[in-house]
Order: structure tokens, then C-alpha cells, then sequence
């Protein structure tokens, strides 16, 4: 094992622009680092067997060391010092918590026999342990104003091919760090022999501190915000004396980057993603090409066109790989793969989306509109009798003591307020019910609001992405609403743990999802509280922190939710503020154009955190109306999955849904022959998985009977395709 650090260099140096441009430019002599890229450190992992992965020299690119029995276990190593874990401990655990992350690590669904670590791309359990050795850089990215700092990482295997290079480009899902596609895209990639290129995109576990001024480093480790540098991941552009005055004000609060880092980070997760891919191109030539004469350069010896270049990836990352190929005026992208995107079109004029030759009236909304919506009427809607479920598992959420009587405390609420008109609980969570379908839900996800209401999937979107889109700053507690360490039996806001802090570029997701940062309402009767024991003031009730929802929602539609009436400059919110977050929405919609590239869509029908009539389905629907008869789309959607293949082994996901990995992966594969041999790429069609079955936490092991192939010829009941402008999918 061998680390280099590179020196640091001022900022300007890396933005000069220079004759030669990086990355691989067919036309350059000399391989040069792309514009905007700061190289951090190269990395040669050579693990090949299992070990603790403590240190450098016994970790791989894929499993941090821990091979298929490490990933499998729940819990990540223990670091020697919980106060101080190395950057090679945090990267370890970072791998385990990511790969965890997305997909479910049990083996009731099909972890170690259908895929993992140890399963080859044909599906054979041929891999072993399935570590895989080879060399990794980390960089990051920077528009020149020392504050985007997006982390790269670029990984390259040792079984890599110089003779039939191959990239791909793997932006995080949700607001994951920059290993958060490496049990997707990574390790598709690295079981082929490509590189992979991983970014972040601007999210991460950029976590700052309020209270110490402490930041995380781009390689997870922390540090004041002075001693950090221009390698702080990310810290809060706030004066000392505005952070002072903040902490008397609101004590123990955190900023996270996703949300506060006044960047709108999702703007560029298509300029980022093409940017890693430049960077690895480099990355390719330090490697394989030889030297420039005797001095240290390197010759360009991989470029656009004689490398085959996929950007494959899935959620947030989904959408980052959709709207890098619209971007690609370089065509450095060769093919698409985007699996449950949250694809948000610029407009839904001149398409429509159909099911079983039915229009649905609502669709193609912006994620954070049908968000604000759900907010609102997801914890009611889940009390509805039609969808109430009977048992006590970790899939009915409405079963925790403080959800349920707040949430039918929601329901009266939205009823006294005019947004329900039920006479008791019963009609109202029917009514709530009926307006999430009405606002493009369908009934394969009316389970679901359940859970993802409990997870606070809605609280935490509600909050972190109308402060993202606004560029709003840490100070402005937007709707009332902050982020902090609570405590988890009252809500009340504790100081951050200090291990947990030290290791929360390993456990976090980016997210205000409680590891270490929860979603908290201020303006809470009696004092700031968690907004699961939020008492909002216009009710007196415990209630979800309603009031903050109904603020949001009005960020979202310049009106207030309640009456109707415009924004105005002293209402709450402003109606700058609501300009602000609609200035940022459009900012990150998407234009339909693929540019001719050849592109795969897969979707889970049951997916309720991004809908497929608004994401999946209406942009098919978006880019045949844009690009026509040259659009080399496919849409692939499998019924009974849904978002989140992490919770597969828990009681009542495990008997009613099944993993979409596998069919990431197939994509990923069919993508990859498309592109070498020409192979055609199977037409659009529904792919109808079979639950598992069986009692909540007791279903029967997947077989690969329950996941039915993308077939080449699908069934007429199967074939997705369009009346008119509508795409049109079969029930």
C-alpha cells in the first residue's frame, strides 16, 4: 500500500486556464489536471482477503477491507479512538454505511446468493470474498469562490483493462457522500474493470458545528473551521459575531451542506458529474500513459472517444447521470442508466402519461412540489381505514405512541383549517388519502405513506430542500424550522455528541435524518422540540409541526396554503422568500434532450418517495415529445418495488416488496453490450416481480423466480408505449 498526498496549492493556480486541456483532450500533447480540480491524495489498495480494514494497507476500492461478510454484518467496525478516527477508519465505515444504504445486506432477499460483493455480473457466487484491489484518488472540484468544494473520488481497479478502457460515472443517490453509489454504480464498474468516477455533487456529510466552529475535512475527518481550511468539506458563510449571536439565540444547532451551503447544489449535479468523468480520463492518463520525454508528465493516452464512458446511477444520482447527458455538449458520455430518478421536466405542456390507456391528471411536478403536498397530508392519509395495517412491525410507523394520537391531531387540524371536510378522524385520513392520489400517487403507494411519513422522509425534504433552492443561510431558520442533535424520548435539543460527531462522515447520509441531525421546529409551543413532538402555535396541538408544512407549501406556490391570498413582504413566508425557492426550482428542472444517447430508465411502480407519474414516467413521456423518433430511451418498470431496498428486511416491507438492484445491475449490463457489440436494448415494458409473501418478519427467501428478466420480446400486457403524446403504461 502506498498513499500520496499532493501539496496544496492556492486555489487560483488550479483555475488558470491552460493551453493544454486535462482529462484527455485528443488535441493535447500532455495529460493536465482539469480546470477546477484540487488533487488530495492517491491511494493503492491492495487487500485481497478480509481484514479490519483499520488502515490503508488492508482495505480494497469496494468493501473498505471487509469483504461480503463485513458488509453483511449490521454494525461497522469499532474505531480505536471513537473521539479521533482516522481518515482510513472513517473511509471503511463510510463504505459499509453507504453500501448498506441502498441496498438490503440480508440474505432472506437475496443478498450473497442474488447479488453482493461476492456475485459476478452473470450472477454466479464466483467472487469470493470480493474485495477488489487497485488505486484510488480524491479530489475535489471548486467553481473558484473556496465554498462548492464537491469531493471526488476515482477509482481504478487493478484487473483494469488499459486496452478496453471503460468509465463510469456514479454521482451519490439521495444527499449521500461521494461514496454513496458504490454499492450501485461502483461496484458494477468494478466487477467489469472499469474506473469509476464518484462525486457527491455538492451534498455530502458536510457538517459544521455552530457551537465549536468545527467542520468535516473532504476526507471525513474534522477540524476547526480555520485549521481546515480550503479542505473543509463545507462550513457556513457566516461572521464570527453572526455565529456568536445565532448560538445565544438557537444553542447547539448544526448546519448540513445539502441545505445550507447557499450553493443550490442541484443546479450543478450535471456539470459535476461530467466533471468527474474529465477527471478520471486524467486519472487514466497518470496511470497508463507513458511520461513526456524523461520530465514527470504524462502523454494523453485516453480520451472521449476511445473510452467508453457510462453515467449509470440511481435516485439523486439518477437524475445527476439524466441531466449530465442533456448537458453533454462534449459527448463525453457514450450511455445512461438512471434508475429511480427523481427526474423533474421543465415543463408538462405537449405530453401526458397514462395507465392502462387512463390520463392521469397530475403529473411531472417538481420533486419538491408533490413533497410540500405530502407533508401535509401523509401522516393523516396513513390513518385512513382502507389502508391502516393491523400489525406491529417496523413497517407501520403509526403504531409509535407519539405519531399516532399527533397524527389524527393532523387531521382535525387540516379539518378546522378548511383543507379536509370529514366530521372525524376515519373521513378525514380517507379525504387526505384522495387528495395524494389526486395529486399523482396511485394505489400501489398507499402502504407507503405510512412509513415514509414515520422515516420523516416529508419533514426532512420539506425542510432541507426549500432552504437548498432558496440558498437560504443557517441563520434564517426558514419557516422556524432548524437542525440539531435531539434527544429522542422529548425532542428537545442536546448538544452533538462528540463521537458521533467525530464519525459522521462515516454514518450520515447527508441528511436531517436523525444520525447526527434531526429536523427541529423552533417556533413549537413551550420551546423548540423534534418535529415529531411539535406543537404547532395555530393549533395548541401536537400535531407535526403543521404550521412549518403549511409554510413550505407556500414557499412552493407564492400563496398561503390556508387562505388562498398572495405573498406579501410581511407575510410568513415573504413572498422574496417563495421567489427565492421558485428562482431555485426552475433552476434545477430538466430539458427532456438526451442528445440521441442511448438511455435506460428503471422505476419501481410502488415507489411513493418519487413517484413514477412524476418523475420516471413523465420524463419518458417529456423526451419523446422533445427529441422524437431519435430518442433511445427504454423504460423499465417493476412492479412491487419501491424506493428504498435498505428496508427489504424489515417486518412488512419483506412479505409485500422486492429489490430493484438487480435490475440496476441487468441495465447496467444490457447498457454496456449496447455500446461494445451492438446488442439491441430490450423496448419498454413492465416487469411484474412477486413478492416474497409470507407474515411481516417472517417472509420466505427471494428466488430468482420472484424477479422475472427484462425480456426482449415483453408480453403485448406488458409493452409500454404511447397514445398520442402520452406514454402509456399497462396497469
Amino acid at each position: 500500500m502506498q498513499t500520496f498526498l499532493f501539496k496544496p496549492v492556492a486555489l487560483a493556480a488550479t483555475l488558470v486556464s491552460l493551453a493544454a486541456c486535462g482529462g484527455g483532450d485528443k488535441a493535447s500533447d500532455v495529460n493536465v489536471l482539469p480546470t477546477g480540480i484540487a488533487e488530495v491524495s492517491r491511494t493503492a489498495y491492495t487487500a485481497t482477503q478480509p481484514g479490519d480494514g483499520a488502515s490503508p494497507a488492508t482495505q480494497d476500492l469496494l468493501t473498505g477491507g471487509l469483504g461480503k461478510a463485513g458488509l453483511g454484518l449490521p454494525a461497522a467496525p469499532a474505531f480505536a479512538d471513537p473521539l479521533n478516527p482516522t481518515a482510513a477508519e472513517l473511509r471503511r465505515n463510510a463504505l459499509h454505511s453507504n453500501y448498506r444504504g441502498i441496498m438490503d445486506a440480508s440474505a432472506g432477499s437475496g443478498y450473497g446468493t442474488l447479488y453482493g460483493p461476492n456475485i459476478d455480473l452473470a450472477g454466479r457466487d464466483t467472487l469470493g470474498h470480493g474485495l477488489i484491489p487497485g488505486v484510488e484518488y480524491l479530489a475535489r472540484l471548486d467553481d473558484g469562490s473556496g465554498r462548492k468544494n464537491v469531493a471526488m473520488v476515482v477509482q481504478v481497479p487493478a484487473h483494469f483493462d488499459a486496452n478496453n478502457p471503460c468509465i463510469v460515472a456514479g454521482p451519490s443517490s439521495g444527499s449521500r457522500g461521494v461514496y454513496g453509489s458504490i454499492g450501485s454504480a461502483g461496484e458494477w464498474a468494478l466487477k467489469k474493470g472499469c474506473a469509476v468516477a464518484l462525486t457527491d455533487s455538492g451534498k455530502g456529510m458536510g457538517l459544521h458545528d455552530l457551537m465549536d466552529d468545527s467542520v468535516n475535512r473532504i476526507d471525513g475527518t474534522r477540524a476547526s473551521r480555520t485549521a481546515a481550511g480550503m479542505l473543509s468539506h463545507f462550513a457556513a458563510q457566516i461572521t464570527d459575531a453572526a455565529r456568536t449571536a445565532f448560538n445565544t439565540a438557537f444553542p447547539n444547532r448544526l448546519a448540513l451542506k445539502h441545505a445550507h451551503s447557499q450553493q443550490n447544489p442541484e443546479q450543478d449535479w450535471g456539470t459535476d458529474t461530467l466533471a468527474s468523468i474529465r477527471y478520471a480520463l486524467y486519472v487514466l492518463n497518470q496511470e497508463y500513459a507513458p511520461t513526456v520525454g524523461t520530465g514527470p508528465q504524462r502523454e494523453v493516452r485516453f480520451n472521449a472517444d476511445n473510452t467508453l464512458v457510462i453515467a449509470g446511477s440511481v435516485s439523486n444520482g439518477g437524475a445527476a447521470v439524466l441531466r449530465a447527458a442533456e448537458q453533454d455538449t462534449d459527448r463525453l458520455i457514450d450511455g445512461v442508466v438512471a434508475s429511480e430518478p427523481s427526474a423533474q421536466p421543465r415543463t408538462t405542456a405537449g405530453y401526458g402519461v397514462q395507465q392502462g390507456g387512463v390520463p392521469v391528471e397530475v403529473y411531472g411536478r417538481a420533486l419538491i412540489d408533490y413533497f410540500t403536498v405530502g407533508n401535509i397530508y401523509q401522516p393523516c392519509a396513513a390513518l385512513a381505514p382502507s389502508v391502516t395495517m393491523g400489525e406491529a412491525s417496523f413497517f407501520n410507523y403509526m403504531t409509535l405512541a407519539r405519531l399516532n394520537p399527533a397524527a389524527a391531531n393532523r387531521c382535525a387540524a387540516l379539518a378546522s383549517k378548511g383543507l379536509l371536510s370529514g366530521a372525524d378522524t376515519a373521513a378525514q385520513a380517507t379525504e387526505a388519502l384522495q387528495k395524494l392520489r389526486a395529486y399523482g400517487w396511485t394505489a400501489d403507494h398507499d402502504a407507503m405513506h405510512n412509513a415514509h411519513y414515520g422515516l420523516g422522509n416529508s419533514p426532512i425534504i420539506g425542510m432541507m430542500y426549500t432552504n437548498a433552492l432558496g440558498r437560504f443561510s443557517v441563520l434564517d431558520n426558514l419557516c422556524g424550522m432548524s437542525v440539531a442533535q435531539v434527544n429522542g424520548s422529548t425532542g428537545d435539543v442536546v448538544p452533538v455528541s462528540a463521537a458521533v460527531k467525530a464519525g459522521s462522515f462515516a454514518i450520515g447520509n447527508g441528511t436531517a435524518n436523525g444520525a447526527p441531525a434531526t429536523v427541529v421546529y423552533n417556533d413549537s409551543v413551550g420551546g423548540a422540540k423534534a418535529w415529531q413532538f411539535a406543537v404547532s402555535p395555530s393549533t395548541g396541538k401536537a400535531d407535526l409541526a403543521l404550521d412549518a408544512a403549511l409554510c413550505q407549501r407556500a414557499l412552493v406556490t407564492g400563496v398561503d396554503t390556508v387562505t388562498g391570498a398572495a405573498l406579501g413582504a410581511a407575510t410568513v413566508p415573504t413572498k422574496a422568500q417563495s421567489d427565492a425557492v421558485r428562482a431555485g426550482m426552475a433552476q434545477v428542472q430538466l430539458n427532456g434532450n438526451l442528445r440521441g444517447k442511448p438511455t435506460l430508465i428503471v422505476a419501481g411502480r410502488s415507489d411513493a418517495l418519487v413517484p413514477v407519474n412524476h418523475s420516471s414516467r413523465a420524463y419518458v413521456a417529456y423526451n419523446r415529445a422533445v427529441e422524437g423518433a431519435a430518442s433511445k430511451l427504454r423504460y423499465y418498470e417493476v412492479t412491487n418495488a419501491q424506493h428504498f431496498d435498505a428496508f427489504l428486511s424489515l417486518a412488512g416491507f419483506d412479505n409485500r416488496y422486492v429489490p430493484l438492484h438487480g435490475y440496476f445491475n441487468d441495465a447496467m449490463s444490457a447498457m454496456y453490450a449496447h455500446l461494445k457489440s451492438g446488442a439491441a436494448l430490450a423496448p419498454s415494458q413492465v416487469v411484474r416481480a412477486t413478492p416474497r409473501g409470507g407474515q411481516p418478519g417472517a417472509a420466505p427467501a427471494i428466488t430468482a423466480a420472484h424477479l422475472p428478466a427484462i425480456v426482449a420480446t415483453p408480453l403485448a400486457g406488458n409493452q409500454i408505449g404511447f397514445t398520442g403524446s402520452s406514454v402509456n403504461v399497462p396497469h
